[in-house]
């Protein structure tokens, strides 16, 4: 085997992982680390290959908590992650590969065994984990909290390291490990309101980087950066300082050469079609997990209060007091990134929460001239209704009533004619105005959930755009106007209260053809308000995202408490 293992079924055997979790302790200054962290792999982006490398890295993880305590091997491994990061920025500059591949393949190991881990333990019994002390002779431990210094030093990397080719894949393991680190809220099904990971995050030394790590994660999700090819990885051999790295070398025997997953590395093209942007998946996964995590006793969630009150950077408008954790971001860039991603759930989950929560962001919406380039997307996702879960249709269903509330957007959208919708498909529609289009999409999803699912939450938001709307019934298509009246016509009495008399106009219009524009419609406003505790769909609903997903990430259902298999 030697330098050479390819398939994740050798990991077990391997002898530097063996040595690693094994009963002897391992010096942090011992040559041992510098062989261990010295491979190059292809790293896994597919849910199959995930689960393929956790299998393997179960056993190797239940060896070392068992291990751990007398060796403080794992304690040693996250002391040489953090001795790698130190030179990171530096490193990024000069271009110097080495310190970044060495500390990308320590964190990605820290990343699979904690993993495991969490499954396996409560948090205080992780926290030992980082506690204790490696034994070995020339040795030393510090008294800092090893866990919370791993946690501050994944934040100041995601902020501090600039986004390149050469650091795209540590970028990513930061991220997919602060992911994880969370992942304690998978197991429980009550939420989670405290405990040591939460700490730290919320008070500790992170809480000063909270706008940065925010304003980064938002610029992850903007840039859209595809993962560089998989050479980008891989070292060149060359001869200076007496070492080769690379494919060729046999510096790699620490662990394996080429890292194929049992053969699926060679499939990385195929891979990368499917998940070609996995950093701004992740960052946008763990944007919404920090959103959303709940207020403490005494203090509010400072990453909501940082989604909440970021400006646009071409705002140069002076505030007499600054909120907390404020900072400017390209409102343009932001715009357009979410109108290109909306066919996923965690994009739609990230506008409806800019839109609800931000007032800077909804009012810079609204404003827009193109804003069908953000409906278009949305009532994409509600026509196609039976191919969508539940709560994708939901999110966009209430972006459309949030957008509603707004007189301006309801007269704006009957100005913006389309011309052949290709997905609109139960009828030709050469011509039709947004407005129209967005009323019979609405009617359309009315229909089915009166015929499916029968979403009484469903039923009365669809009701109350519909409602929001009714000031401008004397625009709309003709084939709209049809479609409303022939939907009412299938309410009970007690239920078509909301849009009676518009709808009573709406005949008399069909009757003489003419606009009536003496005709007084009435008032009918209705408003978004989140319900209590929101947290009890939110926080479920996130999870569920970062479950079905995230980049690389595989967690078995069995023991999964937060929500039912069916539920995402």
């Amino acid at each position: 085997m030697g330098a050479n293992t390819s398939q994740v079924s050798d990991l077990s055997e391997n002898p530097s992982l063996k040595s690693l979790v094994g009963t002897e302790s391992i010096s942090e200054n011992d040559p041992f680390w510098n062989q261990l962290i010295s491979f190059t792999f292809i790293s896994p982006t597919s849910s199959g290959d995930s689960k393929l490398l956790e299998e393997a890295v179960i056993p190797l993880a239940k060896t070392l908590i068992e291990n751990n305590p007398r060796t403080g091997n794992f304690g040693s491994l996250v002391r040489v992650f953090l001795g790698r990061t130190k030179e990171l920025k530096i490193s990024t500059e000069c271009e110097d590969q080495l310190f970044i591949w060495q500390a990308h393949n320590a964190l990605f190991m820290i990343r699979c065994m904690l993993k495991v881990f969490i499954r396996e333990m409560s948090e205080e019994e992780l926290h030992l984990q980082f506690s204790y002390q490696e034994r070995a002779p020339g040795s030393f431990g510090g008294s800092e909290d090893l866990l919370e210094e791993l946690l501050s030093n994944l934040v100041h990397l995601i902020v501090e390291v600039p986004l390149l080719d050469i650091t795209y894949s540590i970028l990513f393991e930061a991220v997919t490990t602060l992911l994880v680190f969370f992942s304690y809220q998978l197991f429980h099904k009550d939420i989670l309101r405290d405990g040591i990971i939460y700490q730290h995050i919320m008070k500790g030394r992170c809480l000063s980087l909270t706008s940065r790590l925010v304003k980064t994660l938002l610029y992850n999700f903007i840039r859209q950066e595809k993962c560089p090819p998989p050479a980008t990885h891989i070292f060149e051999p060359k001869a200076e300082g007496g070492l080769l790295y690379g494919l060729a070398s046999g510096v790699a025997s620490g662990l394996w050469s080429v890292f194929t997953l049992g053969g699926a590395g060679s499939k990385a093209g195929v891979e990368q079609e499917h998940n070609p942007l996995p950093l701004s998946n992740q960052s946008l996964l763990l944007l919404l997990v920090l959103a959303n995590l709940t207020d403490g006793p005494d203090w509010p969630n400072p990453y909501r209060q940082a989604i909440t009150c970021f400006r646009n950077t071409q705002d140069t408008s002076s505030l007499p007091v600054e909120p907390p954790h404020t900072f400017q971001i390209n409102f343009n860039s932001l715009y357009t990134a979410l109108c290109e991603q909306q066919r996923s759930d965690q994009a739609t989950l990230l506008l409806y929460t800019l839109l609800h929560q931000n007032t800077n962001m909804r009012t810079y919406m609204l404003s827009r001239t193109d804003m069908d380039n953000l409906v278009l997307p949305i009532l994409e996702i509600l026509y196609h209704v039976e191919e969508r879960n539940s709560h994708h249709v939901y999110m966009a269903l209430i972006i459309l009533l949030i957008l509603t509330e707004d007189d301006a957007f309801n007269r704006s959208i009957h100005e913006v004619v389309l011309k052949n919708v290709s997905w609109y498909t139960e009828r030709t529609l050469t011509e039709i105005s947004l407005g129209s289009l967005l009323i019979l999409v609405v009617i359309r999803t009315i229909q089915f959930n009166m015929t499916r699912t029968r979403d009484k939450y469903l039923h009365t938001n669809c009701l109350a755009a519909l409602a929001n709307m009714s000031a401008q019934f004397r625009c709309l298509h003709q084939y709209a106007a049809q479609r409303i009246i022939s939907l009412f016509a299938l309410l009970s009495k007690k239920h078509n209260k909301v849009l009676e008399q518009a709808t009573q106009s709406l005949r008399g219009r069909q009757e003489d053809n003419t606009a009536l524009p003496d005709y007084k419609f009435p008032e009918l406003k209705f408003k978004y308000v989140e319900e209590d505790q929101p947290e009890d769909f939110f926080i479920p609903y996130v999870w569920s995202l970062v479950f079905n997903s995230g980049v690389g990430l595989h967690w078995s259902p069995h023991g999964i408490e937060l929500f039912s298999m069916d539920s995402g």
